[in-house]
């Protein structure tokens, strides 16, 4: 199934934030195990599924891993292996894309991951997909959702 399009084009078209292949390809460390490269990506997927800022596209796509990552029943990591670990516009609905593109996309997420979860590890590659790791996480980008929807003028 294709994603919608909209009529008017947007700058946020076809704008890819993350893939996880272009981390496991570049200077991802030999000692740890692919799935490493997963883990920031799935767990802002996992925050994004659970703010419900995501596609009817993904929805249609992804039901069932929605509903179990609600659940708990798979992880970030799993959840991002299951999108081959891509982070793309047709994943999220409008406020979720302009969003991402603010956040992920500008760097601050990243920013934020690592001084929350990779501060004293070798890299964020080396962080736990863990529920208490993601925990953290989400009380962080939540707080940087809010800060952005005061930036914008959202509700």
């Amino acid at each position: 199934m294709e994603p919608q399009k909209n009529s008017k084009a947007s700058p946020l078209d076809k704008n890819i934030y993350d893939n996880a292949k272009n981390h496991f390809l570049g200077n991802f460390p030999e000692s740890l195990p692919i799935e490493q490269a997963y883990v920031h990506i799935g767990m802002y997927l996992g925050w994004i599924i659970e703010n419900e800022l995501y596609s009817e596209y993904f929805e249609d796509e992804a039901g069932i891993q929605i509903f179990r990552f609600h659940r708990k029943e798979i992880s970030c990591t799993i959840l991002s292996e299951l999108w081959d670990g891509y982070l793309g516009y047709e994943l999220f609905n409008s406020k979720g894309n302009l969003f991402t593109y603010f956040y992920y996309g500008g760097g601050i997420y990243k920013k934020d991951y690592t001084d929350l979860l990779a501060g004293s590890l070798p890299s964020i590659y080396h962080v736990q997909d863990t529920w208490d790791n993601y925990e953290k996480m989400k009380v962080k980008i939540a707080e940087r959702f809010a800060q952005w929807k005061e930036l914008v003028g959202e509700e």
